[in-house]
């Protein structure tokens, strides 16, 4: 006999009902398929569940698909893990395809672009470097970027077009095999706007003797405001991608969507992304939450979470290549 006070319940008066009267979120109808060998990567995203993040995925396709259309921006936030993983093609390519209309990066992104663009390589061995008090002290890096953002504060250039426009010169006079896979430089020559934001002390280049502070933080906050014209130009179908940038871009594209709103601007029916290996709490908050739910209308935030490297390209392939303007 239990010394318990209490005696478990009886079950024979439980009430139940019929299974099929119940309403179930989850039926065979949304399941997906599995895919026969051969099939075209639209086939395969059709044949996935027609729930959770497989209708995210279709849903931002069908957003940026309709953005292009109706010549609305699609801006990719991208922080440097997005380059230094091999994705710059990728990028280019969607560029060609009118699915960028501009890009925001962080410094990283820019070094990381720029090296590529010069030497064909990228990412040292920090802690091998770093022992040796070698850790970010390429010459040309710091150099020639520095050097870069000078000549371009003085022509009234914000960071990103000051830099692409000295990679885009290199490529014109066959100094730079490898700008083909150069974000900066290829946006450059389409006339695509790149933004740079700057954290000062951040980035290998700010410890380069080189570095003008008052020229790099004139150009940074230039193309601030130049991000923040382009976010005004989302309002009625625009698409923000934020990829690999925990907390920069986030706080910088919120900061744009406020100055947007204050200066009478709406922001209606935009939708937003964050794509990341690890969901953090700045992106979505800054990114995925935030700016759709003040901005009304038919706004929409989605999260995506993967690797890099994986999603880029599987996003790009699922993205038509039908021509601009056109269905």
């Amino acid at each position: 006999m239990s010394i318990y006070p209490f005696r478990p319940l009886k079950l024979d008066r439980v009430e139940t009902y019929p299974l099929r009267s119940r309403p179930s979120k989850v039926s065979v109808k949304d399941f997906g398929r599995a895919a026969r060998p051969g099939v075209t990567i639209a086939e395969w995203i059709n044949s996935l569940p027609r729930m959770l993040a497989a209708e995210d995925f279709r849903a931002i396709v069908r957003a940026m698909e309709r953005a292009r259309r109706k010549q609305k921006p699609i801006i990719w936030g991208i922080g440097g893990h997005v380059i230094k993983v091999g994705l710059g093609a990728v990028l280019v390519s969607l560029l060609e395809r009118g699915y960028v209309a501009a890009v925001a990066m962080n410094g990283a992104a820019l070094i990381h672009d720029f090296e590529i663009a010069m030497a064909g390589a990228t990412s040292e061995d920090v802690p091998g470097a770093l022992s040796r008090g070698k850790f970010g002290m390429a010459e040309e890096t710091g150099r020639i970027i520095n050097e870069a953002v000078r000549e371009g504060d003085r022509d009234g250039l914000g960071l990103g077009e000051a830099v692409g426009r000295y990679l885009d010169r290199e490529r014109r006079a066959r100094r730079l095999p490898f700008a083909r896979v150069s974000v900066l430089a290829s946006a450059y020559r389409r006339g695509i706007p790149v933004t740079v934001h700057e954290a000062i002390g951040t980035d290998i280049i700010h410890n380069h003797p080189a570095l003008d502070p008052r020229a790099l933080g004139a150009a940074t906050h230039r193309d601030f405001r130049l991000l923040a014209a382009v976010v005004r130009a989302m309002n009625g179908g625009g698409v923000y991608l934020n990829v690999g940038s925990a907390v920069i871009l986030p706080e910088v594209f919120l900061k744009c969507v406020s100055l947007v709103v204050n200066l009478g601007h709406p922001l209606r029916s935009i939708t937003t992304v964050n794509m990341d290996f690890i969901q953090h709490y700045r992106p979505t908050q800054n990114v995925v939450l935030r700016p759709t739910a003040v901005s009304g209308g038919r706004s929409r935030g989605y999260a995506l979470t993967g690797h890099h490297e994986l999603m880029i390209p599987l996003l790009a392939a699922a993205l038509s290549d039908q021509p601009r303007g056109r269905k």
